[in-house]
């Protein structure tokens, strides 16, 4: 007999995850949390670097798209963004030669 479906739970994030770069970064950054955002956007990845460095900034997380060789740039947010945010990820993927920004 099949299992029962589970139900869904809306949660804050910041009930599981007070702090972006303490917490959820590094969380995000483990097999478990690469391997569910790779199934979630369709895409193969392997961790390369966690606080990546671009210049004198830091991305948050870079990985290998097995599926074409090119890079992925992870730039975490739980926080509300705005342009700063979008000049981050301009600026890192093109530092990092990203194909893919997340």
């Amino acid at each position: 007999m099949p299992e029962p479906l589970g139900t869904l739970e809306k949660v804050e994030l910041r009930d599981v995850w007070e702090s972006e770069p303490r917490e959820f970064t590094p969380w995000l950054a483990t097999e478990e949390g690469i391997r569910i955002l790779g199934e979630t956007i369709k895409i193969d990845l392997v961790l390369e670097a966690q606080e990546k460095n671009v210049g004198p900034f830091r991305a948050d997380i870079l990985c290998k798209d097995t599926g074409n060789d090119s890079w992925v740039l992870i730039e975490n947010q739980l926080a509300v963004t705005d342009h700063r945010h979008l000049g981050q990820l301009l600026t890192y993927a093109a530092g990092l030669h990203a194909v893919t920004v997340v």
